[in-house]
């Protein structure tokens, strides 16, 4: 049986989270949203505070080992502050955690260092695709062998920072597996599409990509000649994005919360309603629910346990439909002011609308 205790090392790391994520992510988020992006002064004030590295080995350039259940912590915290500045923040690590777990060592020496001993910098993946029936492990993205490479044809979707990304890792279908490509900015017939104007996270710089005959050398396929596993890394992004859907439900419960007990309604709070009391009643419940589920699934890809990628499946199949009941909910509990961008729960509930979609935008 393991501990729900966070030893004192998670401990700090959640405290010094927590603190970056709601006075610097949640002060800035409502004028983040509007102008359509984070400063990268604070995007590099929270790559500073070690989320990434304290996952990377100190042969690579890091200083720790990688845990799912300390990543989560720490995702949960940063999404509590808000999610398209946490997303920001952890956008290297879809570059940087695939190659530390399953990359060859040749591509993890060359590779890591660079990326994690500097600044923050826009390395990212390429995951979603642009259809309504995306599905990880049968992607439309393909490629093929030619030769002393493969050739990449397809669409990509929700791409964080391309149009500034030294390097992409590319998800694509290699004989009806999915396969990690490393593709270098500039590569011939690969066109970064306008920045794509969605429902939530405007403040995450997300873009679309073409290729077409794009080429890639065997060495920048991820874990070398012989390919990788991908369970890994469907598995990892699952857990992270419910862990994510938990620190955005707590922050739209919690100020819902102080809301009704702060606002009176006729001489009453209007926490003291029956009917507002039962909603907060259940929407605490249900984070709580979905935060155990999620950290179960967790530690139990730290364990590597059979059962680990249906756990994080459900984990993120619970946890979006848990943000979604939640920031909903807490709309409704601010009547009227619920619908006013002054306050935040507007925000949380677009953003929320989108967790299902966000496959592939957060891996620890």
């Amino acid at each position: 049986m393991y501990s729900f205790e966070p030893n004192e090392e998670q401990q700090m790391l959640i405290d010094t989270f927590k603190r970056f994520a709601f006075n610097d992510l949640r002060a800035k988020a409502h004028d983040a949203d509007e102008e359509g992006a984070f400063s990268l002064n604070l995007i590099r004030k929270g790559w500073e505070l070690g989320f990434l590295q304290a996952s990377i080995p100190e042969d690579y350039g890091g200083f720790g080992e990688r845990s799912v259940v300390t990543g989560v912590l720490a995702a949960e915290e940063m999404a509590y502050g808000d999610l398209a500045g946490a997303l920001a923040v952890m956008t290297p690590g879809l570059f940087a955690m695939p190659v530390a777990m399953l990359g060859s060592e040749a591509q993890k020496q060359a590779l890591l260092p660079e990326l994690v001993e500097g600044d923050w910098q826009p390395y990212t993946a390429a995951f979603i695709e642009p259809t309504y029936d995306f599905d990880a492990l049968e992607m439309r993205t393909t490629a093929h062998s030619d030769g002393d490479g493969y050739i990449l044809n397809g669409e990509k979707a929700f791409v964080p920072f391309a149009a500034d990304a030294q390097k992409i890792l590319v998800y694509a279908n290699l004989e009806g597996t999915t396969q990690g490509f490393i593709v270098q900015q500039g590569a011939e017939g690969l066109q970064v599409g306008e920045k794509q104007n969605l429902l939530g996270i405007n403040a995450l710089p997300l873009y679309k990509l073409n290729f077409s005959d794009v080429k890639v050398s065997k060495e920048d396929r991820l874990g070398g000649e012989n390919g990788h596993e991908f369970a890994p890394i469907l598995d990892s992004s699952r857990a992270t994005m419910a862990a994510m859907a938990v620190g955005l439900s707590k922050a739209a419960f919690e100020y819902a919360r102080d809301y009704a007990k702060d606002r009176d309604v006729f001489g009453v709070k209007v926490a003291q309603k029956q009917a507002i009391a039962f909603m907060l009643a259940e929407m605490a419940t249900e984070i709580e629910a979905m935060r155990l589920l999620t950290w179960e699934a967790a530690w139990m890809l730290d364990q590597s346990k059979p059962e680990a990628s249906q756990q994080a499946y459900l984990a993120l199949l619970g946890a979006a439909d848990m943000a979604m009941m939640v920031t909903d909910r807490a709309v409704q509990i601010l009547g009227g002011h619920g619908y006013i961008r002054e306050h935040p729960v507007e925000l949380w509930m677009r953003n929320a609308r989108g967790i299902a979609a966000f496959s592939g935008l957060a891996i620890v």
